[in-house]
């Protein structure tokens, strides 16, 4: 019983010292942090880390974003119970968890098969049926079936492909890490009319990229 004591006071100090002290106070969220349980997505080598303010890896270069930056990015795409949610890649399916609670379908999409599976597993032992999980490579489109309201991509790329934005309903919010190390950009952007972007950087960080992301344009001499 005391381990059980411990998780849930390891939890709590999850959500008040790293997520609400970064900003992060929406009670919607906060109160499904307690809900979906982080450690149960969680690599069994990495579960005593789960509420640790680290990235974890997962298999093949991927990694599980810090707790703080997963409900940051929720708090910040502000979204509604009708959205339908791109998430691009997958990794153990607890941000697609996460997002599925909040809206009313996530397709998710993941280039690694192994991780693709491990998601799947995931979201079934929960009970979560509002996702569709895809293997493939969405690192610059995924257009089947757009558009929609939201788009989150879930690791880092150089520049930010202008098919992601296109793919947004007017109102629509995407969410996506810019640029290289050690120097990166945490960056909404609103589709505010028909083929009218806001485009609004959040802050600075840095995490791994994407793979097959689109690159910049190198002068070459």
């Amino acid at each position: 019983m005391k381990l059980d004591t411990n998780l849930e006071q390891n939890r709590f100090n999850m959500v008040e010292q790293q997520i609400r002290t970064w900003n992060v106070l929406d009670l919607t969220i906060l109160n499904l942090l307690y809900k979906v349980r982080r450690e149960e997505f969680v690599p069994a080598a990495y579960r005593s880390l789960a509420f640790t303010d680290m990235e974890i890896p997962l298999d093949h270069g991927a990694v599980m974003l810090t707790p703080k930056m997963e409900a940051r990015i929720l708090q910040e795409l502000h979204i509604k119970k009708t959205d339908i949610i791109l998430e691009v890649g997958s990794g153990s399916g607890y941000m697609t968890a996460l997002l599925a609670e909040l809206g009313a379908h996530v397709y998710s999409v993941e280039i690694v098969p192994e991780l693709c599976t491990l998601a799947k597993m995931n979201l079934q032992t929960h009970g979560i049926t509002n996702v569709t999980l895809e293997q493939g490579d969405a690192a610059q489109d995924w257009p089947q079936h757009g558009p929609y309201d939201v788009i989150v991509l879930t690791a880092s790329t150089p520049v930010l492909p202008e098919a992601f934005q296109k793919s947004l309903n007017p109102g629509g919010r995407l969410f996506a890490i810019v640029g290289e190390e050690p120097l990166m950009e945490a960056t909404l952007v609103t589709c505010v009319a028909p083929g009218v972007y806001h485009t609004k950087i959040l802050f600075e960080t840095c995490t791994v990229p994407l793979r097959n992301t689109l690159q910049p344009k190198r002068f070459t001499f």
